[in-house]
Parts: structure tokens; C-alpha cells; sequence
């Protein structure tokens, strides 16, 4: 590790002010030279295999706007994808799989997985090449129960439901499942850290729609397996989760998964991100449709996030990924502000 990269300082609990900052979903298609880039590539998922591509998105944000953090471009379902489920994206309507049976967890074929992964350690190896010294490189993989939703019903659905019935009614095997996908994220997340990841995130996008007792077993519990995993080979690197729409749930989310930092999605208050903020570092959360929306509504949501979370370890982030129709402008004007103070 790098001590002088500004968001592992901040991971290891420092504040530094102004903070750091990048965005989720920072390489994708609110940029012109995304878009051109995808044009070339072919296919969604020819764009996260071919390294040489990968590497020229995840570089656009930098190079644009000199974000304090790279995340590598990529999907959470390249992991059952790895793993031998069929994948496809289509336009429109996102990502395609056969939804899955009880049957299909035990044919899972692990024995090709970082062969099949080995593009995106590649993509990971040249980026820690190319990137700035100063700016970290973010590695992440879905979180189990999040990857677990779109296996299950074989594509986004606005509430899960498909998932969560499987878990009552296939109990045993829904249990396998997630321990196979911890299992195999910790692997491909120690890889992306052998290749030159600084630290890793965890998006679990489908936290928001459990039960209590759901939510501990099916998001805390995995999460656990994979951070015990990753400090066992890697003991200092940083990880963060990011439990969205968690709400209550994000109390004691830090202790019970032990990750380091703490990803916000943009419905937690400034008092409530301020709590949690006391048991170490958070990231987010401005609301992404501020940063569409522009000019006052989001000069007053960076103000009330820096005014609240500024004082302590805080990486600046949108409280999801930004979205398509985002005016480049809008990106320059909060990391403008966000920078402020330094001028």
C-alpha cells in the first residue's frame, strides 16, 4: 500500500479535508469517450474481457476529472458468469441469465473460475501500471446475496422476490449458494489485490428489500466470510461495504461484517451518517439525481454532506452509481466544490 494515497488514508480512519472523492459507475455512459469505446468493443461483456478496453474506460474519469480513486471497470455477474452460468446484456433491459434451480447450485463448476477471470486480473495488473502514484485502485465484486438475486431469477427485478422465495423455500440449498459465492468472491477479490488492487469494495445493491432476520443471514453473514477471507491473505488491506437501502439495518453493519469503511446510499440522513461516522470511515452519499439536477439542489446536497462529515474520515461519493443522462458539467461543478477548500 501506498500511504500517501488519500483514500486509504481516510479507510484507515484519518480525515482528511477536502476529502477524497470518485464515483460509482464513474466509467460508463454519461461520458462521450465511454460511448465511443463501447461502440468498438462489441458486446457489454466483450468490453469487461478485453483488458485493453477495460483499461481505457476505467482510465477516462481520471484522466477527465483526476478522481482521488480508480475503480476497476467491470460487472458484479462476472462471477457466476466465471463459474459457468450464462450471461448476456441486452439493451434495455440489463442483464440476462437462465434462472437457476435448487439442481443448478451443485453443477456450479468452480475449477475454471480464475481462468475465465484472468482478463479482468490482467485489466487490474496494467491499471496499477498506468494510474497516477497518488491515485488508489479500487478492486469490488458483488456482495453473495446481491450476485445470489440475479442467479436466481435470472434478471433484475424491482423487489426480489423471486430470490427471497427461493430462501424460504429452498433454505438448505440457498445457504450453499451463498456460501459458494462468498467463497469464490474472497478468491477473486484476493486476486484483484495480487494484481495490484489497493483496496476492495463489496456492493450488496439488494440489501434494502430484507427482513431482519434475512438481512443478517443473507447480507452480514456472507459479507463476514469474505472480509475473514481476504485479512487471512491480506491482513492490511482495506475493505468497504456497501450495504444500499440498508436503512436501520446499516447500525452495527461495520462491527458484525468488520469491513472498514462504509458505503451510504443517499436516504441516510446527515445525523444517522454522522453516528455511524464515529465508528470509522464513510463514503457517499450525495443523491445522484442532485448531480443530474445541478445548480442549487446540488450545491446544497455537497454543503450539507461536507457540513456534517467533513470534521471526520469521510471519502465524497454518490450515495449510488451515477446515472446515464448526468451532464459532465454537473461532475465538474461538485468536484469543484467538493474542492473548494483547497483553493
Amino acid at each position: 500500500m501506498a500511504p500517501d494515497r488519500s483514500v486509504l488514508k481516510v479507510l484507515k480512519g484519518e480525515t482528511v479535508f477536502p476529502p477524497p472523492l470518485w464515483m460509482m459507475r464513474q466509467a460508463g455512459r454519461y461520458l462521450p469517450e465511454y460511448r465511443e469505446t463501447r461502440k468498438r468493443a462489441g458486446s457489454f461483456l466483450d468490453l469487461c474481457y478485453n483488458p485493453d478496453l477495460a483499461v481505457e474506460v476505467t482510465l477516462q474519469p481520471i484522466e477527465r476529472f483526476g478522481f482521488d480513486a480508480s475503480i476497476l471497470f467491470s460487472d458484479i455477474l462476472v462471477v457466476p458468469h466465471a463459474l459457468g452460468r450464462e450471461l448476456r446484456f441486452e439493451e434495455g433491459r440489463g442483464p440476462q441469465m437462465l434462472p437457476m434451480s435448487a439442481a443448478d447450485i451443485d453443477a456450479l463448476d468452480t475449477g475454471a473460475f480464475h481462468v475465465n477471470l484472468e482478463p479482468v486480473y490482467e485489466t487490474v495488473r496494467r491499471l496499477r501500471r498506468k494510474l497516477p502514484e497518488e491515485t488508489t485502485l479500487l478492486g469490488f465484486c458483488g456482495a453473495p446475496w446481491t450476485v445470489a438475486t440475479y442467479m436466481i431469477a435470472g434478471h433484475g427485478t424491482p423487489d426480489q422476490a423471486p430470490a427471497r422465495l427461493f430462501a424460504y423455500r429452498e433454505p438448505e440449498a440457498f445457504r450453499r449458494l451463498l456460501a459458494l459465492l462468498a467463497e469464490q468472491s474472497a478468491a477473486y477479490l484476493i486476486r484483484q489485490i495480487e494484481a495490484g488492487a489497493d483496496a476492495v469494495q463489496i456492493f450488496d445493491s439488494w440489501a434494502g428489500v430484507l427482513d431482519e432476520a434475512s438481512f443478517e443471514a443473507f447480507c452480514v453473514a456472507p459479507v463476514r466470510t469474505i472480509v475473514e477471507r481476504i485479512r487471512a491473505a491480506h491482513p492490511h488491506v482495506p475493505v468497504i461495504g456497501f450495504p444500499k437501502g440498508a436503512g436501520a439495518a446499516y447500525v452495527g453493519y461495520r462491527e458484525r461484517t468488520c469491513v472498514d469503511g462504509l458505503g451510504l446510499d443517499w436516504t441516510v440522513s446527515m445525523e444517522a451518517a454522522a453516528a455511524l461516522q464515529r465508528r470509522g470511515a464513510v463514503q457517499g452519499n450525495l443523491d445522484p439525481l442532485r448531480l443530474v439536477a445541478g445548480g442549487k439542489a446540488l450545491e446544497d446536497g455537497v454543503d450539507a454532506i461536507l457540513k456534517a462529515l467533513g470534521g471526520g474520515p469521510l471519502i465524497f461519493n454518490l450515495g449510488h452509481g451515477i446515472v446515464p443522462e448526468t451532464p459532465v458539467a454537473h461532475v465538474e461543478a461538485m468536484i469543484d466544490r467538493v474542492r473548494r477548500i483547497a483553493r
